[in-house]
């Protein structure tokens, strides 16, 4: 064995760790030994492996998951290893400011401030005429949404080129609930304009194809228009809970699943911009 080599009791000791600590690390993949003597099992440690075991306990100070550890620790370069560690940062305090945004909306819910939330709401009802839909419905849970949905609207908005191309808002009908514990189903719909040319297809399409047509009768929408910044929880969530209440204060029945119709180009629009309807069929 190699005198240079450091006992573990004296690596943990210059890490500042605790030699359970470093084998932990050891089996989580974060720092091996340099060498393991197969006689006792008694592991070792270069010197310059202190400043990686001192970097993974900070790094796990912040939570960071251990595939994310791995990667700084193991970047190229220190540039390359603080640039990972700053995209690290940069999403949790995004879902801080989430977190922050959903407590202030329980606690307005809890202490009974309803109203106030969904008095920024202004609810009104369209008609919307029958029309045929070109569809994909997919189980997911809330995290997968947001990709999901840009890609099969894209997706949709395509095929729509064989049926005279989309002639209505596209939208996203959710059939049950969608959350971090509910999958749905959730339904991408884009109105074609040629609805026979829509339904001759689907009578001969290869039934595999993720693509369906349905026919949505014309209906009452109530409604409430939202800007990009309010498409993120809890705000869309308010938003459906002012057009629910709107619609129970008024007596009437909501007749289909609720919907997000997105009218606007979601890469042009700011984050003040309208770009999306939240709604509920009515009678």
């Amino acid at each position: 064995m190699d005198g240079t080599l450091l006992g573990i009791g004296t690596f943990a000791a210059r890490a500042r760790l605790s030699a359970k600590a470093l084998r932990l690390y050891d089996r989580l993949g974060l720092l091996a030994p340099a060498y393991v003597d197969e006689a006792t099992g008694y592991r070792y440690y270069r010197a310059d492996q202190v400043e990686r075991a001192r970097l993974v306990a900070l790094l796990r100070q912040l939570d960071m998951p251990l595939a994310r550890i791995a990667e700084v620790v193991d970047a190229d370069d220190g540039v390359a290893a603080a640039g990972r560690l700053a995209a690290y940062w940069t999403d949790v305090e995004t879902r801080f400011a989430g977190q922050r945004t959903l407590a202030e909306y329980l606690r307005a819910r809890l202490s009974g401030r309803n109203s106030e939330m969904y008095e920024k709401f202004v609810v009104e009802t369209v008609d919307v005429p029958e029309q045929v839909l070109i569809t994909e419905t997919r189980h997911l849970l809330a995290h997968e949404l947001p990709a999901w949905i840009d890609a099969s609207l894209g997706r949709l908005e395509e095929a729509a080129r064989e049926f005279g191309g989309p002639a209505g808002v596209p939208f996203v009908a959710y059939h049950s609930e969608v959350s971090a514990e509910s999958d749905g189903p959730a339904e991408a719909c884009v109105p074609v304009a040629d609805g026979a040319a829509a339904r001759a297809w689907a009578g001969a399409r290869d039934r595999t194809r993720q693509t369906a047509v349905r026919v949505e009768p014309a209906r009452r929408l109530a409604y409430t228009r939202i800007t990009k910044a309010q498409v993120a929880d809890p705000q869309i969530l308010a938003a459906f809970e002012a057009v629910e209440e709107w619609i129970a204060a008024r007596g009437l029945t909501r007749t289909g699943p609720c919907r997000e119709l997105y009218f606007a180009d979601w890469e042009a629009a700011g984050a003040g911009d309208p770009v999306c309807d939240v709604a509920f069929p009515v009678s």
